[in-house]
């Protein structure tokens, strides 16, 4: 298989992590991601990583029940780091070459974030996983994860989901929703579709950053959308 693309950035949902589990992270399903990732890694993909933290705690969830929303944010970047480090002990269990990078400064846990350091890393064939966000509170890692994809001139984001891509309504609730193979920015803004919060989209259409909308849980699936195969949804200008 060819890739069709030469630097992707991946997000990850903290949920993704769960597999079966009602909290927490999943050794299995870290272990499934890993290879996932590592069989990106083989066709000399650079990949970047960004991991939400919802598996474990969810800023907006607590500011909610009144805890404030700042404090409340940074504990959910704090959660993201617990996941990227676990993400990157199981990627390089498998022999890929790993460095975490945070948002907040925590020098003995991980690498702060440097733009430079990050792009040399990618060069160099190791994976850069993303930690805490942007740093600052009220931005969720849907809009971190399109910031550092334009940082490092990522060509794609790719957003892993449980579902099998962008539906026109919440199959869960509606089993008759029609999958979206193709739909510009404007359009997912429009109808609100519920595939990552509205700044995200805002940012990459007006940065023209094409998004990957596909099921994480089919295996083989990160593979298939870097080689260019029609998986999932593909939101675009």
């Amino acid at each position: 298989m060819q890739a069709h693309y030469r630097r992707i950035l991946l997000k990850l949902s903290g949920e993704a992590l769960m597999g079966d589990q009602g909290f927490g992270i999943s050794p299995d399903m870290l272990r499934y991601v890993a290879d996932e990732v590592k069989s990106v890694c083989d066709l000399g993909v650079q990949v970047a990583l960004v991991v939400g933290g919802g598996n474990i705690f969810r800023g907006i969830a607590a500011s909610s029940y009144g805890m404030d929303r700042t404090s409340a944010d940074h504990m959910g970047m704090l959660a993201t780091v617990i996941n990227s480090l676990a993400l990157q002990d199981a990627l390089e269990k498998k022999g890929v070459q790993t460095r975490t990078q945070t948002a907040i400064g925590m020098h003995q846990v991980a690498e702060p974030y440097i733009l430079r350091r990050a792009v040399r890393h990618l060069e160099k064939g190791r994976v850069v996983i993303f930690a805490a966000g942007t740093g600052n509170p009220y931005f969720t890692t849907d809009t971190a994860a399109v910031l550092r994809a334009q940082e490092i001139h990522a060509q794609i984001i790719l957003k892993a989901t449980k579902v099998d891509g962008l539906f026109d309504a919440d199959p869960v609730v509606h089993p008759e929703a029609c999958l979206l193979k193709d739909i510009a920015y404007m359009q997912v803004l429009e109808k609100q579709l519920k595939v990552m919060d509205m700044t995200a989209i805002s940012l990459a259409m007006d940065n023209h950053l094409p998004l990957a909308v596909f099921n994480l849980n089919t295996a083989g699936n990160i593979r298939r959308v870097v080689c260019g195969e029609n998986v999932g949804t593909l939101i675009h200008r």
